[in-house]
């Protein structure tokens, strides 16, 4: 992926899953990079979503790359078998894992891009060490598990800090952010230096518009 560049990743939680042909069809009509697929265990955040068998079927209903965003508990158990459904960048939580190297090391001997994600109040010196290894970083600006909510603020400064980092240090991964993302706040998180931007609700409604 291009750097300087700016992405969208609609989030496919968000879908009608009656009708998933005409999701996948708005996401690509609407110039997205990326699908943003959510897994959601039930123990990491309160809600179930779907796993392997519910992403290897959609898998051929579009060529754009899934970012898989594993909200699960000890992901590296599960990480390959999400790379073999047709994950291509797998991301899973720092809060998640004491194993957050070896699950870095898992989804890169796939051959396939490593991403790793913080909740809002988690600080940024938990994944320092990890930095110049993974290719995405996701702030999450609202509390993983529940749709809806609203941007919290002082996640704009994280996306900041995430960038000079990245730009001081020269480091590749993308900075990408998840949660809260309208119309209203998406000129914020661009400014602070995002390059993907995960949009559900407001996305899927139509409230986002993408240029």
């Amino acid at each position: 992926m291009k750097k300087n560049s700016r992405f969208l990743s609609p989030s496919l939680l968000s879908a009608d899953f009656s009708d998933l042909t005409s999701a996948f069809k708005f996401i690509e009509e609407k110039g997205s990079s990326f699908v943003h697929v959510d897994v959601m265990d039930g123990h990491f955040v309160p809600q179930v979503s779907y796993g392997q068998p519910v992403i290897s079927s959609i898998r051929k209903c579009t060529k754009l790359p899934f970012d898989v965003h594993l909200m699960i508990e000890r992901p590296e158990n599960s990480i390959v078998s999400y790379i073999e459904s047709g994950a291509d960048f797998v991301t899973f939580h720092i809060e998640a894992t004491c194993h957050a190297d070896r699950c870095v090391q898992l989804v890169h001997d796939a051959g396939k891009k490593a991403g790793i994600a913080l909740c809002p109040a988690t600080p940024l010196s938990a994944v320092e060490e990890l930095l110049p290894f993974v290719d995405l970083v996701l702030v999450m600006s609202v509390n993983p598990g529940w749709g809806g909510q609203k941007l919290i603020p002082y996640t704009i400064e994280k996306i900041r800090k995430l960038a000079d980092i990245q730009r001081e240090k020269n480091f590749k991964y993308l900075i990408s952010v998840d949660g809260g993302i309208n119309q209203e706040t998406l000129e914020d998180v661009l400014e602070a230096g995002t390059d993907i931007v995960v949009s559900g609700s407001s996305f899927f409604r139509g409230n986002l518009e993408w240029k």
